[in-house]
């Protein structure tokens, strides 16, 4: 199919101009081939690694979380210079979407992975960038059954700030960096937030604020988003869909 009826149907279905997100996301279509897409492969970061290993599978365009342009402005040498060197050669398009992956109800992270927790979602809360992003549901379990839970989900054991109590079923779920959303959580009268990572000062977040917290892998907790959105398109458009795993274990 054309690159442009998809960038188009990309663009409308992960609601791309709803709200802000982070000046250096710069979400959509970031580098365009001769126009053409016959096979996609999908990723979390669009760092060499992938670009090659999507160049390898020969994928007319990739989709990913984390796009080209995080470090800003700068010259197109040395590691730019072969990431862009290799997207020219293969004529591999590149299309990124951060935080309209992360809300949307359907492929976003936050609501795939809740899902796959087994939480019944309700609503959202918490903002960023002037919509909300986190979700959050109902679930009546315990500390150490959703910490099983999250393992079987994304194929790793959290680590448990011990924060709330031990039976609970008020649930929020953010992805990657959500640790910075605790008191979020605490003020949305949630008793736990599963996310991917945060920092040193979050411990004391979670204790004195009374949230369980699991920090279960920024990349971990965002596989499930681009593999989502990679079975989307595949069962809409018939089209042969990779997902290049390249985990940081952070």
């Amino acid at each position: 199919m054309k690159l442009a009826e998809l960038v188009a149907y990309l663009d409308d279905y992960l609601r791309l101009n709803e709200a802000g997100d982070f000046g250096n996301a710069l979400n959509g279509l970031q580098v365009e081939n001769a126009g053409d897409v016959a096979r996609i492969a999908v990723a979390v970061d669009a760092c060499e690694s992938v670009i090659l290993a999507a160049c390898q599978q020969k994928a007319d365009l990739l989709i990913v979380h984390h796009g080209l342009f995080w470090g800003g402005l700068q010259p197109v040498t040395g590691r730019t210079y072969r990431k862009f060197a290799a997207l020219l050669k293969h004529d591999l398009a590149v299309y990124s979407a951060h935080l309209p992956l992360d809300r949307h109800p359907d492929v976003g992270n936050n609501a795939v992975l809740a899902r796959l927790i087994g939480i019944e979602l309700q609503g959202t809360f918490a903002e960023e960038k002037g919509a909300p992003i986190g979700a959050w549901g109902t679930l009546r379990t315990t500390r150490d059954d959703l910490a099983s839970r999250i393992a079987g989900a994304v194929g790793a054991s959290p680590k448990v700030i011990a924060g709330g109590p031990d039976t609970f079923e008020r649930i929020g779920v953010i992805t990657g960096a959500g640790g910075s959303l605790i008191r979020e959580a605490s003020d949305a009268g949630l008793d736990a937030l599963v996310t991917g990572e945060g920092a040193h000062h979050t411990f004391f977040d979670a204790e004195e604020l009374g949230v369980n917290v699991y920090y279960a892998g920024h990349y971990a907790t965002e596989t499930v988003g681009v593999k989502m959105l990679g079975k989307h398109l595949g069962d809409r458009f018939g089209l042969p869909v990779a997902f290049i795993d390249h985990p940081t274990g952070l």
